[in-house]
């Protein structure tokens, strides 16, 4: 997968086009993406301990991991992920600027 838990990065495709996050979790085993406001769905929950209430509750819910990328730290705009090794250590660059996505 080329994003991590923590990577900021931009929809590219879907209801939310443009928008951006930050990835709460990852999902390498279905190729999915939690994004932080992302993807907001209605989950209508039963009264339980910590809802006494219960309701309609909004929450992200995953998405595609090809329909997000990754922003580059130098410019701002979505970029492709590229590998280097580096003191025998897989890094993670962006393609558009060169620079480490992984401190």
């Amino acid at each position: 997968m080329h994003v991590k838990k923590g990577d900021k990065v931009m929809v590219i495709s879907g209801k939310d086009k443009g928008k951006t996050g930050v990835i709460l979790t990852a999902y390498p085993k279905k190729d999915r993406v939690l994004v932080e406001g992302i993807n907001i769905v209605k989950k209508h929950t039963k009264p339980n301990q910590e809802n006494p209430q219960g309701g309609i509750v909004s929450r992200e819910a995953a998405i595609h991991v090809s329909n997000v990328m990754v922003i580059d730290p130098k410019s701002g705009e979505p970029t492709r992920v590229g590998y280097k090794l580096e003191d025998g250590k897989k890094v993670r660059i962006a393609k558009k600027s060169g620079e480490a996505l992984d401190k």
